[in-house]
């Protein structure tokens, strides 16, 4: 059967740094009723350490932050990890980038969700260098109808997946 990982990517105790891994718990109970479906509510590991998580799914959904500069708190990007190319480097792997990471972990040969099965929703945050349990209050006081949204989103795409 065809394995699908949800992963909330962030830091619990960076702030704003937390929004993937609380949105991830958030829908957690939410979608129990897909069957082949994995949840991984709290990841803060990066490059070549999260190759060991994702060998063996067919599907990766992403939940993380992103600082893009300017746009407002609680904005969310969705894209799909071809959009992730530009980004690789293999020439250095002492700070691999997820593209980089995905693309040596391929070339090693291990089952890896192709690009295009690599869905990531990335929030806009505003501070993910504070030390603290609770977000900012943009994003706290926007969490509610954020996570609504992009339930939304994911619930579609997991159920797409099913027809």
């Amino acid at each position: 059967m065809k394995r699908i990982l949800l992963l909330g990517m962030g830091n619990p105790i960076l702030c704003d740094d937390a929004i993937g891994i609380r949105l991830a718990g958030y829908f957690k109970d939410r979608l129990q009723q897909f069957a082949d479906l994995d949840i991984i509510d709290d990841c803060s590991l990066g490059g070549f350490n999260l190759l060991d998580i994702l060998k063996g799914y067919s599907r990766l959904i992403v939940i993380d932050s992103i600082r893009s500069g300017g746009a407002e708190p609680g904005l969310w990007h969705y894209f799909t990890a071809d959009r992730l190319r530009e980004t690789m480097n293999l020439n250095c792997v002492h700070d691999a980038n997820f593209a980089t990471a995905l693309e040596l972990g391929r070339r090693l040969g291990m089952h890896l969700p192709a690009d295009r099965d690599i869905h990531i929703f990335a929030v806009e945050i505003l501070d993910n260098r504070t030390f603290s349990e609770r977000m900012s209050d943009s994003l706290e006081n926007r969490f509610q109808p954020l996570a609504e949204e992009i339930f939304t989103h994911v619930s579609r795409l997991l159920k797409t997946h099913h027809q």
